[in-house]
């Protein structure tokens, strides 16, 4: 006689209050469903639209595209030329952050454009975050982690990805330096990276089935073989971006068309001493807003796990009001000085107009549902509505007669196309909503929010919205 197994006799002994708890779809339902929808000449006329149009562009409101425009009344000197693009990577931390420090380059050496290699700190960081990695497992292991544990099965998901944080950046720029692009160009990998990713997390996770076995299992020292799987990761990743130079020369006209030459000099160098005197990564501080109520303004953060260099700086969220990063945010435009940011930059946005504003769609309108604002900005980062994806840069803010902002212009790094030629426009009410975090530097900020630096931070789960990359 077969005997039913435990699943079978769970929904043998639990049917009847399953049936009294769920509510199944019958046909009643549907047709109901059916009846009401059918009986509004308003939904008939939107599924006439949408099955035709794009949703997103049918949701548009002209109002808002009427009132919203790429003019400002507080704009930096030097914008950054030409505009970047970041193709098919998702490098935009990268592109944002050296955006930032050639508009101060340009202005300092009187160039009409410039662009740094995108490529150069993204080998980097392939090379570093994969020993990152590595270490991390090895770290997780010896906690007693287990290999289906939630911990190191979130670490497998995403071993090494091409998104970052600001503390990463610092610790690319501080210990390798920058390189203008032509002396470390583009490549056909760092264009299109899935291809690289794809071989690299396929490398991350055998490597870890080792780690398991000599660490859990054999308790021995993984740091030779560790060696070994790097020189591996270095080989790939060189095949596919290039060998970075260890000396470079740098040669332009500026402005009035004479002639300049640096170097041959060391990247290390060519940053300490061409680049940090304009720009010093370790004078920026990354605030952060986090509105959950657990989460305290005024407060320190950092996420378990979550780095690109072993011995590097840890990622570390000063977490402070929204009307602070807004209002220093424009501070700091009003000095001439561009901000890296990071955003949700899916929510409420049109690419080809190069707008964001929360506004910006009418839903409700057109299907009788609200879209990305049914809940508060903190009620979104817990029930998996937002987070950060994306890392852009301000160059310019409109204020109104009573100081505050009404409307930022955001350079981006997707090409020319979309936008005022590569540039958008964002209200300050998406700001509020999706802006997660801004990179200011330390002299526009007070004395109360550079305390928080000086704390311990409290340490995030890795899986925390907080960790998400740009």
């Amino acid at each position: 006689m077969a005997f039913p197994d435990h699943e079978q006799m769970y929904g043998l002994l639990h049917a009847d209050e399953r049936q009294q708890r769920e509510t199944p779809l019958t046909p009643q339902i549907l047709q109901k469903y059916r009846d009401n929808f059918e009986s509004q000449p308003k939904n008939i006329l939107a599924q006439n639209v949408c099955t035709k149009l794009d949703p997103y562009e049918a949701a548009l409101k002209r109002r808002v595209l009427e009132q919203v425009n790429h003019v400002f009344s507080n704009k930096i000197e030097t914008e950054g030329k030409p505009i970047s693009n970041q193709k098919s990577s998702g490098r935009c931390w990268i592109f944002a952050c050296l955006n930032a420090i050639r508009t101060q380059m340009m202005k300092h050496y009187n160039l009409e454009e410039l662009e740094l290699s995108q490529t150069y700190l993204f080998f980097w960081d392939k090379v570093e975050r994969s020993n990152y990695y590595l270490n991390s497992v090895v770290e997780v292991l010896k906690r007693g982690e287990k290999v289906d544990g939630r911990l190191l099965s979130f670490l497998l998901s995403e071993p090494v990805s091409d998104g970052g944080q600001w503390d990463m950046l610092v610790n690319l720029v501080t210990r390798y330096g920058v390189v203008p692009k032509r002396c470390f160009p583009e490549t056909f990998t760092s264009d299109m990276s899935s291809r690289l990713n794809n071989i690299l997390r396929s490398k991350m996770r055998e490597y870890t089935r080792e780690l398991v076995e000599l660490v859990s299992v054999q308790k021995q020292d993984p740091n030779p073989r560790i060696q070994e799987m790097m020189e591996e990761v270095y080989r790939v990743v060189s095949i596919c971006l290039g060998t970075p130079p260890q000396n470079i020369t740098w040669e332009y006209y500026n402005k009035e068309k004479v002639y300049h030459r640096v170097g041959p000099i060391s990247p290390l160098d060519f940053y300490v001493q061409h680049v940090k005197p304009v720009y010093n990564m370790e004078d920026k501080i990354c605030l952060v807003h986090d509105p959950r109520p657990e989460h305290k303004y005024g407060q320190a953060y950092t996420v378990d796990c979550l780095g690109n260099m072993v011995g590097g700086r840890p990622t570390f969220y000063n977490n402070q009001p929204m009307e602070l990063l807004l209002q220093a945010t424009a501070a700091q435009i009003k000095a001439n000085e561009p901000v890296w940011f990071g955003c949700d930059v899916s929510k409420r946005f049109h690419s080809k107009l190069g707008i964001l504003d929360p506004n910006l769609h009418d839903y409700k309108l057109l299907m009788g549902v609200e879209v990305n604002l049914g809940m508060s900005k903190a009620e979104r980062l817990l029930y998996g509505e937002s987070l950060m994806t994306h890392a852009m840069l301000f160059t310019a803010v409109t204020l109104d007669q009573e100081g505050k902002p009404t409307k930022l212009r955001v350079e981006n790094s997707w090409g020319d196309e979309n936008g005022d030629k590569g540039y958008l426009v964002m209200t300050a009410d998406w700001f509020k909503e999706f802006v997660f975090e801004v990179v200011l530097d330390k002299k526009h900020l007070t004395e109360e929010v550079l305390a928080v630096q000086r704390q311990t931070p409290v340490v995030l789960p890795a899986w925390d919205p907080l960790g998400a990359l740009a």
